[in-house]
């Protein structure tokens, strides 16, 4: 299958899918939207209030500030690919739980697989374990490093630099390295450590 086709198989399947208590409170799955062929995905937590009700990715106030954070790197919403680990609205907007994460790990990795990315952008903590389970996001935001063989960028979700206003010069700082994290990664392709899936990051140099 041609990667369209996939995502849009993903898309289908997880319209329709069972496979986890979310599918009891979701007006409409959030399987993401994007390019089959963009060069970088973000991948946040888990849609919100107007996400369900839309059925697309990122479009409440976070949505609007990671717009606003695309733009200050001349990039558009509609040139990146952008999902998150849980496709269904966890009930007032709590965290995803384990069972949840599990049941949409299939989706996710087949879009990852299917777009096959330059770069992943994790945006917030579940994103972030997803690809390094031990690292706490305060200590590697900002920093790149290749999880089995992907180039990996965790940074805060944009959420959170919402609630809490000292951390919008953060995300702001470090969407700002973004085209230069891609520019490095692609000249020093075999210079970048590689993290094996159970390694701390925290013992890794990262650039």
């Amino acid at each position: 299958m041609k990667p369209a086709e996939i995502l849009s198989e993903v898309a289908e399947q997880a319209a329709a899918c069972t496979l986890c208590e979310l599918h009891h409170s979701r007006k409409q799955a959030v399987p993401g939207e994007g390019p089959a062929d963009a060069e970088i995905v973000f991948i946040g937590e888990g849609p919100g209030f107007h996400e369900n009700e839309q059925g697309r990715p990122f479009v409440g106030a976070a949505g609007k500030f990671l717009e606003e954070l695309l733009a200050s790197i001349a990039l558009t919403r509609e040139e990146v690919f952008i999902t998150n680990v849980v496709k269904c609205r966890p009930p007032g907007n709590r965290d995803p739980q384990i069972e949840e994460l599990q049941s949409c790990n299939g989706y996710l990795e087949r879009q990852i697989q299917a777009i096959n990315p330059r770069v992943i952008v994790t945006l917030g903590r579940f994103s972030l374990a997803r690809f390094l389970p031990n690292a706490k996001i305060s200590q590697v935001h900002g920093k790149a490093v290749r999880v089995r063989g992907r180039l990996v960028i965790p940074m805060y979700h944009p959420a959170a630099a919402l609630h809490q206003p000292s951390l919008r010069s953060v995300v702001e700082a470090d969407f700002a390295q973004l085209p230069g994290l891609m520019s490095a990664a692609d000249v020093q392709e075999t210079m970048l450590p590689s993290l094996p899936e159970n390694q701390n990051p925290e013992q890794l140099s990262l650039f």
